[in-house]
C-alpha cells in the first residue's frame, strides 16, 4: 500500500505541474483553455470554478495528463473566439505555452532541492571502505578508512567534500566527462598525513551513474566498522555463536578493516569450507567457527551468515543558508539534467545500455523505497523525477513538447508552419518512437522484477 499511494502521489503531483505550467500561461497568453485532465480515459471527477471556463477533470489511466486549449485545427471556433484560440497566436506565445510545462518540472526540482539543501540531511561521511578488488580506486592506492577532504579535475581548482554522497556524485560526473580526478585524502590517525592521490577516469568505458559503475571505480560504500547487527535464526551465524554486537577482527588470520571487506569475504565463500573467525565481545577476543551457506543468485554461487554485517556509517550533517541553497537548487537541477541528456545520448549512440530505460514498475518500487526511508529521501526521489520529466518532454521527438518545440523553430526559420502532410507523418513516428521505448521500459521493469 506505501508503494502504491507513493507513486499514486508522485505521478499525480508532477503531472499536474507540468500541466500547470501549459494551463497558466496559456491563460496569461489569452488562450482559452477547454479541459485541465490529469490522467487519460474516462473522467472519474470533473468540476469546474466560477468565472472560469476550463473543465477540471482526473481520468481513469494516471499515465499522464493534458490540456485542451481552442484550436481551429481540432474543431470549429465561433468567430467571436477566433483572437483566444492558439493557433491564432503569435509564435513567441506558442512556444511559451510549450515550453511551460517542462520548466514547471524543473522549477518544481529546483524548489525541492533548495529546500532539502535548507532542511539538512544526515548522510555518511566521506571515509572510504576497502576499495573493490582490481578496481581503479585500489589500483591508485585507496585504502579503508581514508577520508575524502578535497576533489577536482587535476590541474583545476579543489572544492570540499561534504559528504559520500557529494563525492559519489562527483565521481559519477567525472566518469561522464572521462576527466583525471584528483583526491585529497586524511589517513586514519596512525597512517600518517594528508595525501594526494589521482583517480584516472580519462579511459573510463561506462557512463551511466548505475551500481556498476561504482564497483568499477571501487568506491561503493562508505566506511563502517564490521561489526555484526541482527542475526537470523537457524543461519549460520546463529549456528556458529555470533551475536550482535561482535566486532570482526580476523577471518583465516587476515585482518578485517571495515564492513566492505568483510560482506565481500562472506560473498565469495562459495567452497563450503569453515573459516575461523576472531571477534571482539565485551573487551575479550574469542575464537569461533563460521561456515557461510552457498545459495545461487541469479546463477551464481554466493556465500551467506545469515545477520546484518556493519554498524551504521558516520553520518554528518549538510546544510545550507537560505541563498545557497536557492543556489543548489538551480545548480542540482541543471547537473542532473546534463546527466540524464549525456545518458540519453550516449544510450543512442550504444556507449550506454538500453537496460537503464525505467518504466513505471519501476519508477513504483522506488517510490515506494524511498517514502520507507522517510520524507527527505521522497522529496529527492521527486526532484529527480520531476528532472527526468522535463528532459523527457523537451527531446525533439514529435509529439512532445520538444517535438512541437522543433515545429516552431521550422516556423520561425523559414517563415512558414509545418505542412498537416508532414505534421502527420512526423507525429505518427512520435508515436512509434515513444511506444518502443515504452516496450523497453517495461521489458526492463520486468526482468528486474524477475531478478
Amino acid at each position: 500500500m506505501t508503494t502504491v499511494l507513493a507513486f499514486v502521489v508522485a505521478l499525480g503531483l508532477l503531472i499536474a505541474v507540468h500541466e500547470y505550467g501549459h494551463y497558466r500561461v496559456a491563460r496569461a497568453c489569452g488562450v482559452k483553455v477547454l479541459r485541465f485532465s490529469i490522467g487519460f480515459g474516462r473522467p472519474l471527477l470533473r468540476w469546474r470554478l466560477k468565472d472560469n471556463p476550463t473543465e477540471f477533470v482526473i481520468g481513469l489511466v494516471p499515465l499522464g495528463g493534458y490540456v485542451k486549449m481552442l484550436d481551429e485545427r481540432e474543431e470549429a471556433v465561433d468567430p467571436s473566439e477566433l483572437h483566444l484560440a492558439f493557433n491564432r497566436q503569435p509564435l513567441r506565445s506558442r512556444v511559451a505555452v510549450v515550453a511551460a510545462g517542462p520548466l514547471a518540472n524543473f522549477l518544481l526540482a529546483a524548489a525541492i532541492y533548495a529546500a532539502v539543501s535548507w532542511i539538512g540531511v544526515e548522510e555518511p561521511r566521506a571515509i572510504l571502505s576497502t576499495p573493490v578488488a582490481g578496481s581503479l580506486a585500489q589500483s591508485a592506492g585507496l585504502r579503508s578508512g581514508e577520508s575524502v577532504i578535497e576533489i577536482g579535475v587535476e590541474g583545476e581548482d579543489l572544492e570540499p567534500v561534504r559528504s559520500f554522497d557529494d563525492l559519489r556524485w562527483r565521481l559519477a560526473q567525472a566518469a561522464m566527462e572521462r576527466e583525471r580526478l584528483k583526491l585529497v585524502l586524511q589517513p586514519q590517525a596512525d597512517r600518517g598525513g594528508v595525501r594526494e592521490v589521482v583517480l584516472d577516469l580519462s579511459g573510463f568505458e561506462r557512463a551511466q551513474a548505475d551500481a556498476q559503475l561504482f564497483k568499477s571505480i571501487g568506491i561503493v560504500a562508505p566506511f563502517s566498522r564490521p561489526i555484526l547487527g541482527e542475526i537470523q535464526p537457524n543461519g549460520a551465524a546463529a549456528q556458529a555463536g555470533l551475536r550482535a554486537g561482535d566486532l570482526v577482527l580476523r577471518v583465516d588470520g587476515r585482518r578485517v578493516d571495515d564492513a566492505s571487506q568483510l560482506r565481500e569475504g562472506i560473498r565469495q565463500s562459495v567452497d563450503g569450507r569453515v573459516q575461523q573467525w576472531e571477534i571482539e565481545r565485551a573487551g575479550g577476543a574469542l575464537q569461533l567457527q563460521v561456515q557461510p551457506r552457498v545459495f545461487d543468485d541469479g546463477g551464481a554461487k554466493m556465500g551467506r551468515i545469515a545477520a546484518f554485517v556493519g554498524e551504521p556509517a558516520q553520518k554528518v550533517l549538510v546544510r545550507e543558508d537560505l541563498p545557497d541553497a536557492l543556489w543548489e537548487g538551480v545548480t542540482k537541477t541543471w547537473s542532473v539534467s546534463l546527466l540524464t541528456l549525456r545518458t540519453l545520448g550516449k544510450m543512442l549512440i550504444g556507449q550506454a545500455s538500453l537496460k537503464n530505460l525505467s518504466g513505471p514498475l519501476t519508477i513504483a518500487d522506488y517510490a515506494g523505497k524511498s517514502a520507507g526511508l522517510g520524507l527527505i529521501a521522497y522529496m529527492l526521489f521527486l526532484a529527480m523525477i520531476s528532472v527526468s520529466l522535463g528532459v523527457l518532454n523537451l527531446l525533439p521527438v514529435p509529439i512532445l513538447d520538444g517535438g512541437h518545440l522543433m515545429y516552431y523553430l521550422w516556423e520561425g526559420i523559414t517563415g512558414r508552419s509545418v505542412s498537416d502532410a508532414w505534421m502527420d507523418r512526423l507525429q505518427r513516428a512520435g508515436i512509434a518512437v515513444l511506444l518502443t521505448l515504452m516496450s523497453i521500459a517495461l521489458f526492463n521493469d520486468v526482468m528486474r522484477l524477475l531478478g
